[in-house]
């Protein structure tokens, strides 16, 4: 028996959709003669076999969702990329992913014919693995009664970016890039995905040049051997280049996956004086970056802490020349802290932090204290050259202790001296270092990164902003100052907690009075408001497209009467996981907002 399906009739069809339902209504009422006609020639030549096995039990309309994967493609990238393209050859094959309670028949070797399986995609995973990709069927699929059940996406309404402002995209290199001895780490793969990167129009890549690799073993002693064959490979690729000047350590703080700590001859120098670096309240040191209290003393082999890192730019700057010529190199991040972040490392995982602990004053160190002391002697009151004793430790909440409850001593005469004190120590630093900054790179975009510490923002004494050294509670702008030091040197903004959405976190975010939102508003309104311009990079892993459009919505804010926006965006970070398939196209079409394209809201 065969069922013919005339081409006129399909041609008369609205829709697939509509298509294919009327065809399987039609083999429901003709199911009785199939199986009569099967039982007497059980041989028989059946041309249409829309079922394999028994018929499910019915099912809801919605369809079953998977653990694994939360949405099908979305997208067909615009360029062909191996190993990451869509898998759909035409837009039939696609609509028949997205019709709502489409069953699926079980594999078998008669489904796909030899053409149908040359074209299905594969992609390479990490140890030369190759795992094939059902052209048809990518999306996420759970199993009922051994069927399988295509995932029907949820769609929503999303903002039309097309035709806003083109915002470049870079990418963070991983950490480990470049190993302990200056070596490029498999340079073959690395220009594989660089130009996989290229082909779906990212600007460039971002890298990070680790002050304990290059000066590791003695003081001027440089080796950039590794970044030269690095950054020829991105010039090969026509990508563009921000360079990080690294002067912390790498290891022990939230997505790092690689140990980089400082350079061997400053660890030496440590160990006989710890109080070159950071202290907290208990003596407990941090040798995550230098205390800001060496800016200027001579305990580096004879040099200050300033010195050394401007003698590390300076090398960087004579040693890549030619990329500052050509154009590739197109700014230079400078650390400034714990993370290469503007900040004290109040909130150490490694001394027993966790969220949202309000953090500890990192002000103990010999050179800091004599800091203090100098400026309480200048403010006449000798006493309150010491720290708060009743500020709790790593993990309390602001209502557990004196110094940061509602009406705490943070807003006496003592703590606002001492808090004024505190932030200014962090701004100094962050002067003395750009001034030199600029003046290495002289003729190079020069930018600073700042963290967002959202946690307790809806308290009046934002504690756990304090303790990093922003003096930003509910009664003062804590950002002014920053951004007034930002722009003497002609510095860019570089802005964490960009994406927002840590929907894990929702309870943990009530629970902390955390206001990420409004702290993002408060920083880039601060920066705009002495027209700094401000990028962003986003702080957690991040592949969904709700993420994304989080980030997109920070990027080109819909209500600014100016029409202000961001001057780019660093992804964080290449890895094996965003070459996903389903990852990757999202990563693409989230590009392709951000540089102000169209895009189909499928």
């Amino acid at each position: 028996m065969e069922i013919i399906i005339l081409e006129s009739e399909l041609i008369s069809m609205m829709s697939f959709q509509l298509w294919l339902g009327k065809l399987v209504g039609l083999f429901y009422q003709m199911e009785p003669l199939f199986l009569q006609d099967h039982r007497k020639n059980p041989n028989g030549d059946v041309s249409l076999r829309l079922l394999q096995g028994p018929r499910p039990a019915a099912v809801n309309s919605t369809a079953v969702t998977s653990s694994s994967s939360h949405m099908v493609p979305q997208q067909t990238p615009t360029a062909s990329i191996r190993g990451v393209n869509s898998g759909y050859r035409n837009s039939v094959e696609y609509n028949a992913c997205h019709i709502k309670g489409v069953y699926v028949p079980n594999a078998s070797p008669y489904d796909l014919s030899t053409s149908t399986r040359s074209q299905s995609s594969s992609m390479v995973r990490d140890g030369g693995e190759q795992t094939e990709i059902h052209p048809l069927i990518s999306g996420s699929m759970d199993t009922v009664d051994d069927k399988q059940m295509v995932e029907i996406p949820q769609k929503s309404p999303e903002r039309d970016f097309s035709g806003t402002p083109y915002i470049p995209v870079y990418v963070m290199l991983p950490l480990g890039v470049v190993n302990m001895k200056c070596e490029l780490v498999d340079p073959d793969g690395l220009l594989k995905q660089l130009r996989v990167l290229k082909s779906v129009n990212v600007d460039g890549v971002v890298v990070d040049c680790w002050w304990g690799i290059v000066e590791a073993h003695a003081p001027q002693e440089y080796n950039w051997n590794g970044y030269k064959r690095l950054f020829q490979m991105v010039r090969e690729t026509k990508l563009k280049l921000r360079v990080v000047m690294s002067f912390h350590e790498c290891g022990g703080n939230v997505g790092d996956d690689v140990c980089i700590p400082l350079p061997h001859w400053v660890a030496e120098i440590g160990r006989s004086n710890p109080d070159i670096f950071f202290t907290d309240r208990e003596g407990r040191r941090n040798p995550e970056c230098l205390s800001w209290g060496i800016d200027k003393e001579r305990v580096l082999r004879g040099r200050t802490a300033i010195e050394v890192y401007f003698d590390y730019m300076r090398s960087f700057r004579i040693e890549f020349h030619e990329f500052f010529e050509d154009g590739i190199i197109s700014m230079i991040q400078v650390g400034l802290g714990p993370c290469g972040e503007l900040r004290y490392p109040a909130c150490p995982v490694k001394h027993g932090w966790r969220y949202p602990g309000i953090g500890e004053f990192q002000c103990y160190d010999q050179y800091l204290l004599k800091s203090l002391r100098k400026a309480a002697e200048a403010r006449g009151h000798s006493l309150w050259a010491r720290g708060p004793d009743n500020a709790g430790s790593y993990n309390s909440r602001p209502h557990e202790t004196s110094f940061f409850c509602d009406g705490g001593d943070y807003d006496g005469y003592y703590g606002r001296f001492f808090l004024n004190w505190y932030c200014k120590v962090l701004v100094d630093h962050g002067e003395r270092v750009l001034s030199l900054a600029k003046l290495a790179f002289d003729g190079t975009c020069i930018s600073a990164k700042l963290s967002g510490i959202h946690w307790w923002y809806k308290t009046a004494s934002h504690a756990a902003e304090l303790t990093a050294g922003f003096y930003n509670p509910c009664n003062r702008d804590g950002y002014a100052a920053i951004m007034a030091m930002l722009k003497k040197y002609g510095a860019s903004l570089n802005f964490t907690c960009a994406e927002l959405h840590l929907l894990d976190h929702a309870e943990d975010f009530q629970e902390a009075l955390a206001n990420p939102e409004g702290l993002v508003w408060q920083v880039l309104n601060a920066a705009w408001d002495v027209s700094i311009p401000v990028a962003k990079e986003n702080s957690l892993p991040c592949h969904d497209r709700v993420a994304y459009n989080k980030i997109l919505a920070n990027a080109k804010p819909s209500t600014d009467p100016d029409g202000r926006h961001l001057s780019y965006f660093t992804y964080l970070r290449l890895s094996p996981h965003l070459m996903e398939r389903h990852n990757f196209m999202e990563f693409e079409r989230f590009v392709r907002r951000m540089h102000g394209e169209a895009v189909l809201n499928l």
